[in-house]
């Protein structure tokens, strides 16, 4: 690295606050100088695999010529405009796509900044949902445990209490009621007594509950589980019996990663509400949306308030909408669906073995998603430079050891991936001691 180059990083360091990081005992950070396809290039040198699709957002890879010629052709139109009054042609071919390819009846589409955001406003139409049908006691929210929704105040609010990330704020958060995550793997025989004591807060609880918020098949950040598709499908039904909306988080599994473009499909279910983000950009660009039946969105409009209340200042952004359309285009394009099963297969053969190693507690693979679960923690700093040093850029946290890479990584790419996850398995520097 040159010299500006290195303060730039010295600056980083101490000014800098990055995610989940401290600033007293910072986590090293990598200079990034370009990237492109799946290699993230570092100003070290490094050229770097990516196995995360940088937050499991790019699935396109890095600057994809398709996705850059989006961006300028917009810039040369306008960048942003006031959503409150005002509308484009990017947003509005957004929404049409998103209606066409999400499970049926979702008609409505509410665009915001973030997937958290996108949570904070599926809930707030839950509530604002009943409070118009003159049913303000519907104000709670049913979840299950190890989910994770997002960092922002209500998200947090429906994450993991107890062994999730936000423990620190839970005396302030809004109330909220949690049952047992789902017990029964995605590949093991379905267990029905998985759901009795979800049943039994639904049964005992529906008078207060507005809605039940779920990662459908795959809960992320909060464990990378994968659950059996009748779980999924039984929400479904018991919020049905029980006049309850169905929330459905696909923020990280929408649009193709579990080998269904949404994991709702896993169960045939159609959700009340689902929220998406990460991927709608091709990684390009921070949007996320929140579709939802006419049913709600015209009992809102029709309620007290009159409008729903809520108005993100970069709601539609015409660019983001613009790179979104043009990677949606990619995506069916590319034939997703080959893409991702040729992903699960290397993962199956290659990543699955691995579960003979001493060190491995648990393998999971879904589509384009590997999971190895360690039997120890992971020490980060140790274990990040040592998969920059193996050529590959692996974020692990907790005892997991997953990723989740781009749709167009090739064999030789993912070989390298699942070579350095093994490698690392080996290495006792790259785990906590007690």
């Amino acid at each position: 690295m040159n010299k500006k180059q290195t303060e730039s990083l010295e600056f980083d360091k101490n000014h800098v606050w990055h995610p989940y990081t401290s600033m007293s005992k910072p986590l090293p950070s990598y200079l990034v100088e370009s990237a492109e396809g799946v290699y993230i290039n570092l100003a070290s040198g490094e050229k770097l695999v990516d196995g995360m699709s940088s937050w499991w957002s790019v699935l396109h890879g890095y600057n994809h010529p398709e996705l850059n010629q989006a961006l300028i052709k917009q810039t040369e139109k306008f960048a942003h405009v006031m959503f409150g009054g005002l509308t484009h042609e990017p947003a509005i071919t957004l929404a049409q796509t998103l209606i066409e390819l999400t499970p049926k009846g979702l008609n409505k589409v509410f665009l915001s900044d973030s997937g958290s955001v996108s949570v904070e406003v599926a809930l707030k139409m839950s509530l604002q949902y009943w409070h118009s049908k003159n049913k303000p006691e519907k104000h709670k929210i049913l979840t299950v445990r190890n989910g994770y929704h997002g960092d922002t105040f209500a998200a947090m609010s429906v994450c993991d209490p107890v062994n999730g990330m936000h423990q620190l704020f839970e005396p302030v958060l809004m109330k909220n009621l949690f049952a047992p995550a789902p017990k029964t793997t995605f590949d093991q025989a379905w267990d029905a007594s998985d759901v009795d004591e979800l049943s039994a807060m639904f049964a005992k609880h529906h008078q207060e509950i507005a809605a039940f918020i779920i990662e459908p098949i795959v809960q992320g950040a909060g464990g990378m589980r994968l659950y059996h598709p009748n779980y999924l499908k039984t929400c479904r039904a018991l919020c049905n019996q029980y006049n309850v909306l169905l929330i459905a988080d696909e923020i990280a599994t929408g649009l193709g990663r579990t080998g269904k473009l949404f994991a709702c499909e896993w169960a045939d279910i159609s959700p009340d509400i689902i929220c998406l983000g990460k991927t709608l950009t091709g990684g390009y660009m921070t949007l996320a949306a929140t579709l939802c039946t006419d049913e709600i969105a015209n009992s809102i409009s029709d309620g007290e308030a009159g409008c729903f209340m809520h108005g993100p200042t970069f709601m539609g952004n015409p660019l983001a909408c613009a790179v979104a359309n043009a990677s949606l285009k990619i995506l069916k394009r590319n034939e997703w669906q080959k893409q991702i099963a040729d992903i699960e297969c290397i993962l199956k053969d290659e990543l699955m073995p691995l579960i003979d190693h001493p060190r491995v507690a648990d393998i999971r693979v879904l589509g384009g998603i590997g999971v190895v679960e360690a039997t120890e923690y992971v020490e980060m700093a140790v274990i990040q430079k040592r998969f920059v040093e193996l050529g590959v850029w692996i974020r692990p946290f907790g005892q997991l050891i997953y990723i989740m890479p781009p749709f167009i990584s090739n064999k030789a790419q993912l070989s390298l991936l699942i070579k350095a996850i093994s490698t690392v398995l080996d290495e006792d520097n790259c785990y906590k001691r007690d």
